[in-house]
């Protein structure tokens, strides 16, 4: 088992571009865990039946009544077995998960690294769950003794925080990567009725749109996974309730069904070439070994596979463009190849950092929060983007 563990954290920094847990960055500072013992008693536990758990920056000087809560990513399981596998890691028990935190990027305490929410009350909430906190049976399965309680998680750490003072908050900002921007999403306006009357909330989803598209064979890949999980963890009363009401519930596990129906204003931070979706939903598994240079490095892809990116992109946009054009909306769609900007430092603000509209991301982002400038910018087709991380 601690060879799988190792891997497993190989797989996560490499896969999701996170350098929280395994990874480690220069630029962060370590912060100790907070489990939630009282959720137990209300049944909202991890996939194992342990508590859940987040790590807690206090805020500091301006910022202590505002709180940027961001929820981590790692997929989701889809079936029993892949959420028993699941449950004997970090990110389905929180007996598992390490006792400190780096926190940098987004998270980070440092002006110079995170110019609009370095003296924030900063929150990561673990991802013990699988189904970007949606799941929500009452039912403990008899095989597995494996709890599908991810909704409840949600609110019983919402609860917590509002208790150590988020019910004063004057701003908050609910965020996420990959797994975690999906939460973003399918929480975003639940996370605003929650807080104070009054109170600047607004949500951020970091590599967190995921598309609806077949994949190189032809298959509806991504769709039947999504459907998968929602089934496996009873997530469809857990869903906007605009969407579910239109279509089947797996389909409103996709952001594109469910953004436009989304009040609080929301922030999409995506790469137009999503490394993950194009390596998972794309080109799954091993469907075409053709694939495995340029899935790995979209300067090794052929001419005929950059066509297929080009077209994936071209889905991409056009799935944005059906979500309308409010005004609180923003969003930093670059060309680059990666997966996750706001975690790691030295995409989310630093020497070098990924440019769009003359501003980084944290620029961007802290703009738009405060209401400074609007941001709404498209990055040109690759490889035109001189500032992607190589």
């Amino acid at each position: 088992m601690e060879n799988g563990n190792k891997q497993l954290r190989l797989l996560w920094c490499s896969a999701f571009a996170l350098a929280l847990l395994a990874c480690g960055e220069a630029d962060g500072f370590l912060v100790d865990i907070t489990y939630v013992e009282s959720a137990v008693a209300k049944g909202a536990v991890c996939l194992d039946g342990s508590p859940p758990a987040y790590h807690l920056a206090p805020g500091f000087g301006s910022g202590v009544n505002s709180w940027l809560v961001h929820f981590q990513g790692g997929a989701w399981c889809n079936n029993a077995t892949d959420c028993l596998r699941r449950s004997l890691t970090a990110f389905g028990s929180s007996k598992k998960i390490a006792n400190q935190s780096d926190f940098t990027g987004i998270l980070s305490n440092t002006p110079d690294y995170n110019p609009d929410f370095y003296n924030w009350n900063k929150v990561q909430v673990m991802y013990c769950d699988g189904s970007s906190f949606t799941g929500n049976k009452e039912e403990v399965d008899p095989k597995t003794n494996l709890h599908y309680r991810g909704a409840r998680v949600w609110q019983a750490i919402i609860e917590d925080l509002l208790t150590k003072g988020m019910n004063r908050a004057e701003n908050a900002l609910i965020s996420g990567c990959s797994a975690g921007g999906l939460t973003s999403i399918l929480h975003c306006d639940k996370f605003h009725q929650l807080l104070p009357v009054g109170a600047n909330v607004k949500c951020l989803s970091d590599a967190g749109f995921f598309l609806n598209v077949e994949d190189v064979a032809g298959e509806d890949h991504a769709a039947t996974f999504f459907n998968d999980v929602v089934t496996t963890h009873g997530s469809a009363v857990s869903l906007p309730s605009l969407c579910t009401s239109k279509l089947p519930a797996g389909m409103c596990f996709f952001p594109q069904n469910v953004v436009k129906h989304i009040k609080t204003p929301l922030f999409i931070l995506n790469a137009a070439y999503d490394s993950w979706q194009i390596a998972h939903n794309l080109v799954p598994g091993d469907s075409d070994p053709h694939w495995q240079s340029c899935k790995n490095d979209i300067s090794q892809c052929s001419a005929k596979q950059l066509m297929t990116l080009q077209g994936f992109r071209d889905r991409f946009l056009e799935a944005l463009e059906e979500q309308g054009n409010s005004s609180t909306r923003g969003q930093f769609i670059n060309s680059c190849f990666v997966h996750c900007q706001t975690e790691m430092q030295k995409t989310w603000f630093a020497p070098g950092s990924p440019v769009l509209g003359e501003k980084k991301i944290a620029d961007a982002v802290g703009d738009w929060f405060y209401d400074r400038s609007p941001f709404r910018e498209v990055d040109c087709p690759y490889p035109c983007d001189s500032t992607c991380p190589k």
